[in-house]
């Protein structure tokens, strides 16, 4: 599951929680949201865990200067 998918059941709980008065037999929909919410949240912290863990730090460019390299009169190697 994505970022996005963690987004839309953090959404889909907030709206179950806090949007909705439905009364279904048998199921609590406020805690249904609040299952979501939480399972959302558990994925984000994991997506962004992995996603710092697979960033690659490339190190600063450096010029690399090659002496002792003859060149022509054109500036053209001989």
């Amino acid at each position: 599951m994505g970022l996005g998918g963690c987004i839309i059941l953090i959404a889909a709980g907030a709206i179950l929680t806090f949007a909705t008065d439905w009364d279904m037999q048998g199921v609590n929909l406020d805690l249904v949201g609040i299952i979501f919410m939480v399972v959302g949240l558990i994925g984000v912290a994991t997506f962004s865990s992995i996603a710092k863990r697979k960033r690659v730090v490339m190190p600063p460019n450096s010029t690399v200067v090659e002496e002792g390299r003859r060149t022509g009169r054109d500036g053209y190697g001989v």
